[in-house]
C-alpha cells in the first residue's frame, strides 16, 4: 500500500498545503492499481493532478462534511461531469448521513439528482471492500458526525483519524496500524474546547495506546507552529513520529 499526502493543512488551506486529502493506492491480485481518496478538502483537487490522473480515482471516503475535508468534491463533480472525454463512470463516495444533501447544497444543485448521477453516494455503515482495500469506519468525537477510517490491503494497515477529540474509538481504529495518520490541531497550553480536536500530546498518547508502529501528524492549522505540535507528540509516543508534508509518500 502507498500513501501520498496531497493536502494536510488544518481547518483551511495554508501557504504551503491544501486542506486534508490523502491518496491511498494498492494493487489487486491481477496487478491493477486501485486509487482511493480519503477526504478532498479546499484546494486539494488541483494538487491531486501532481500524483494521479483524477479520472483514475476508484472511490472516495469522506471522514466528515466540514469544508476542509469535503468541499473540493464540488469541483471534482464538474471534472467528472464535463470532462472533454465525456461524462465519467459513477464511482462510490462514502460519507456520513446527509452527504448527498450537503454536496448538492454546496454546489447549489437541486436535491434530486444532486451529484448522484456522478457519485454513488453511500453512508458509512460497517466494513466495506473496494478492490484490494478493506475499510472500517468508526464514529469519533467531533461536533458533526465524523469517522476515523482503518484501511487495509494485504498485510498493510493505515489508520486515519479524520477530525476528533480524544476517544477510545480512535485507539481501536489505530490498533497495531503500520501507520497512524492522526490530526493534531490543538496545543496543550491553550484552553481548548472539548470534543473537537487533539493536541500533539493527545495524538501521541492515542498512537501509544493503540500500539501503532508509526505516527504521522496532520491537520495542523496554519496559525500554529507545527514544530511545537511535533514536540508535544514525540515524548508521548515511543515510535517514529513526524509531520505530514504535501507530496510525502509512505510505503506500507
Amino acid at each position: 500500500m502507498k500513501l501520498t499526502i496531497v493536502g494536510c493543512s488544518g481547518s483551511y488551506p495554508g501557504p504551503d498545503s491544501p486542506a486534508s486529502c490523502y491518496l491511498v493506492q494498492a494493487d489487486d491480485v491481477d496487478g491493477r492499481t486501485w486509487n482511493l481518496l480519503l477526504d478532498l478538502g479546499n484546494g486539494a483537487l488541483g494538487a491531486l493532478h501532481r500524483y494521479v490522473d483524477p479520472l483514475a480515482i476508484d472511490a472516495i471516503l469522506l471522514s466528515h462534511l466540514h469544508a476542509d475535508h469535503c468541499i473540493d468534491i464540488t469541483s471534482y463533480y464538474v471534472l467528472r461531469k464535463y470532462h472533454p472525454s465525456g461524462s465519467q463512470p459513477v464511482i462510490p463516495l462514502y460519507g456520513p448521513r446527509g452527504t448527498a444533501r450537503r454536496l448538492a447544497r454546496a454546489y447549489d444543485l437541486p436535491r434530486k439528482p444532486g451529484m448522484e448521477e456522478e457519485f454513488d453516494i453511500r453512508r458509512h455503515h460497517g466494513t466495506v471492500q473496494i478492490g484490494p482495500f478493506t475499510i472500517e469506519p468508526r464514529e469519533v468525537d467531533h461536533p458533526v458526525p465524523a469517522f476515523a477510517l482503518r484501511v487495509s490491503a494485504g498485510a498493510a494497515t493505515l489508520a486515519y483519524s479524520g477530525d476528533t477529540g480524544p476517544t477510545q474509538q480512535l485507539v481501536e481504529i489505530a490498533r497495531d496500524a503500520d501507520l497512524f495518520l492522526c490530526e493534531a490541531s490543538f496545543r496543550e497550553q491553550d484552553d481548548n474546547p472539548p470534543s473537537l480536536h487533539l493536541t500533539g500530546k493527545e495524538a501521541g498518547e492515542a498512537a501509544e495506546a493503540a500500539g501503532a508502529k508509526r505516527l504521522v501528524l496532520t491537520h495542523v492549522p496554519p496559525w500554529h507552529d507545527e514544530q511545537q505540535i511535533l514536540a508535544e507528540a514525540v515524548p508521548a509516543f515511543s515510535g517514529p513520529t513526524e509531520l505530514a508534508r504535501p507530496g510525502a509518500t509512505y510505503y506500507l
